[in-house]
């Protein structure tokens, strides 16, 4: 008897991982996990015990319905926030337990719930995250010549094809092939086929009907290189106010960074979207534009992008551009 005992308990110690690491612990962790980070996951571990009590307690809670945000064969809530960036597995449960998380409206509690990140609207403190891999927003700083627009009837380059060419570049980043079919990048707004700098391209429709609405006007900078030398009036000028034929427009800031008879460097902030406004400003005030490029929209800055050149915003650049529309 006490043989068979020794040779059960023997068994029962020969156990791989996978008894105690699920495939999400086993990807957090990483395959050459060494002890001392395997004991501080441990020690952040809701047990199987807790665990079974909280998914009960989620089923008596449930409501049922179209309200109720599980999804009986989706991905774990604290998975999906963790692939979208947002923190740790293990800290994303405590967001969720904090009731800091909701899903499709509904505050959610129980790290048990199961969500379906591809339809589902996820939000941690009240800011949306992005959990679907296909839903992307790239920056870029547009060349001179490009023309925004998705075709040209004249045969001119376009940033749908710069777009197009981000996406094939990006497949696997996307969520494979299918997916990737599937994303068409559409501009943000527009800038004039002879202005340079940053444009946005996206397939985020929420976020991208907010930044083109007028209600939502969020800040923009641009440096121009211009005709003349401009005098110490003019950036008080356009601070002030020029009446032009649609209406009075004010500069937030002007600084002339450079100024002398051959031309002169200034850098613009200004909230409007209108049409080829900066221009229109500088040629108020007898300085014509020679060239010019956005620099800054918002929170987001052109950086050390060349001209032709892409990248997909961050998480972070993401959710700082939502609070700027209140998204």
């Amino acid at each position: 008897m006490s043989t068979s005992n020794h040779e059960r308990h023997d068994d029962e110690l020969d156990l791989g991982t996978e008894e105690f690491y699920d495939e999400d612990d086993l990807e957090e962790l990483g395959e050459d996990a060494d002890a001392d980070e395997l004991a501080a996951f441990d020690a952040e571990a809701v047990s199987e015990e807790d665990e079974a009590v909280a998914d009960a307690a989620r089923r008596r809670a449930a409501r049922g319905g179209e309200d109720d945000p599980h999804v009986e064969d989706g991905e774990r809530l604290q998975k999906v926030l963790a692939h979208a960036g947002v923190a740790s597995r293990r800290a994303c449960e405590g967001l969720i337990s904090a009731g800091r998380v909701s899903v499709d409206g509904v505050v959610v509690t129980e790290p048990g719930v199961r969500v379906d990140p591809l339809t589902q609207e996820i939000r941690v403190d009240g800011s949306r995250v992005l959990t679907n891999p296909a839903v992307v927003t790239v920056l870029l700083n547009k060349p001179a010549g490009v023309v925004t627009t998705m075709e040209d009837p004249e045969g001119r380059p376009t940033v749908a094809e710069l777009g197009r060419q981000w996406v094939d570049e990006h497949v696997e980043e996307l969520g494979g092939p299918e997916r990737a079919a599937g994303v068409r990048l559409v501009h943000v707004g527009r800038l004039d086929t002879e202005t340079e700098g940053l444009l946005l391209l996206s397939n985020d429709g929420e976020l991208a009907h907010r930044l083109m609405h007028p209600s939502y006007e969020i800040s923009k900078a641009y440096v121009a290189i211009v005709k003349g030398e401009v005098e110490h009036w003019v950036p008080r000028k356009l601070r002030r106010g020029i009446e032009l034929e649609d209406g009075e427009i004010h500069a937030d800031r002007v600084t002339v960074k450079d100024s002398g008879p051959a031309g002169s460097i200034v850098e613009i902030s200004l909230h409007s979207g209108r049409n080829r406004i900066v221009r229109r400003m500088l040629a108020a005030v007898d300085h014509p534009v020679k060239r010019l490029a956005r620099t800054k929209l918002g929170p987001l800055s052109i950086g050390g992008l060349r001209p032709g050149e892409m990248r997909a915003l961050t998480g972070d650049e993401v959710a700082a551009l939502q609070k700027e529309v209140g998204l």
